[in-house]
């Protein structure tokens, strides 16, 4: 058992351990996956400007690291959700509506796909966007969680919570409200601004966006720097929670929303997948999983993750396989389509197909900050 270090201060009140108490699982794990993982957010954008550079054209360069996002972490990160949801018994026993009201979702997409693109696509950004800082949320609050264990008396309040969230769900909107007030919002080819109402398009939507925003960050350091003056600060947390807001606000900005945007989901899968694994892997470690997944069982091993992001993987069959339907029935339903649009009907289907859903369970897993407690599998 690792000895810890305490610091009692009459002041506040507050029993402070070592900072490496406060780590999710520990410090070499957290800062690989949840913290350090943040310089892999340049990397889509900084690819595609040398593709641009080597002549290759925007909207191929563009796709290319759209697909090689999708494969190699995007693509896993959403199939793994299904790895705790819709492959375990166990979770369809006691959620059976969650997972039969999901079949919803396909629906709409191809719906939209074909009919409205611009519109599926506003819908998808705005969603994602949410659902990327749904997660920084969580994580968060998965840190709150493991300093009221560790720490007999807690200065987290409701307050401090809400300014946390505040922050983080305000950090990437100023900079997308300044370019939907511009009327030049696009993901792709596709113009956003078509079915944003227009009363969106004007300089009160940035202006009251980034006040908001300012407020939130005032009162972050504020609270940040009388954490630091009482000797209660959470290191983890803070840490995670400014650089999410540093790589955040920028991110609207770029001229190429699209590329710019699989950065962040690139970190976001980097975050995702071993939080997952993790959590599939005290299940498996408790002996919850031979009985309830068992497909997730044998592809688990509790000293790597290697076995389960091969079945993630290997799930995008079923993305790419309604790809190729959809491709084709694009090309037979709408003679003489545009490339672009037939490219993007085809992919946006097979991917938002999945992504929703994911997103859909996503909303109701990110409320089990437990997830992580060894012990609550010991006694389930």
């Amino acid at each position: 058992m690792a000895v810890t270090t305490a610091r009692f201060s009459p002041e506040s009140q507050t029993y402070t351990p070592s900072q490496s108490n406060l780590w999710l699982k520990n410090r070499r794990w957290d800062l690989t996956y949840i913290v350090l993982s943040v310089l892999v957010v340049p990397l889509p954008y900084i690819f595609y400007l040398l593709g641009i550079q080597a002549g290759v054209n925007e909207d191929v360069a563009r796709n290319v690291i759209n697909g090689f996002v999708a494969i190699a972490v995007g693509g896993p990160h959403m199939m793994s959700t299904f790895l705790r949801t819709g492959l375990d018994k166990d979770f369809k026993k006691r959620y059976p509506m969650l997972i039969r009201s999901s079949i919803i979702i396909p629906i709409i997409v191809v719906s939209l796909a074909f009919l409205n693109l611009d519109l599926l696509l506003t819908i998808f950004f705005f969603w994602a966007m949410l659902h990327v800082l749904h997660q920084v949320m969580y994580v968060t609050e998965l840190y709150t969680h493991k300093e009221r264990k560790v720490r007999s008396i807690s200065r987290v309040t409701l307050v401090s919570r809400g300014i946390d969230y505040a922050l983080i769900l305000t950090c990437l909107f100023p900079m997308a409200a300044y370019k939907i007030s511009q009327g030049s919002f696009a993901i792709g080819t596709n113009d956003l601004t078509k079915v944003i109402p227009g009363a969106f398009q004007q300089t009160w939507f940035f202006v009251a966006a980034t006040s908001v925003f300012v407020v939130a960050l005032i009162a972050y350091i504020i609270k940040t720097a009388g954490e630091l003056r009482d000797g209660t600060i959470n290191w983890p947390k803070t840490i995670f929670i400014s650089l999410s807001v540093i790589v955040f606000f920028p991110l609207a900005a770029f001229s190429n929303l699209d590329t710019a945007f699989q950065g962040a989901n690139t970190w976001h899968s980097f975050q995702y997948l071993p939080i997952t694994f993790y959590i599939i892997q005290m299940r498996q470690k408790a002996g919850k999983l031979n009985e309830t997944a068992p497909l997730v069982n044998r592809f688990s091993k509790t000293d790597s993750y290697k076995g389960l992001y091969l079945l993630s993987a290997l799930m995008l069959g079923g993305s790419i396989s309604v790809f190729v339907i959809v491709y084709a029935l694009a090309g037979a339903i709408i003679p003489n389509i545009d490339a672009n649009r037939h490219f993007d009907i085809a992919y946006y289907t097979a991917i938002l197909s999945f992504l929703w859903i994911h997103y859909y369970h996503d909303h109701f897993l990110f409320t089990n900050f437990e997830a992580l407690d060894e012990e609550a599998y010991a006694k389930s």
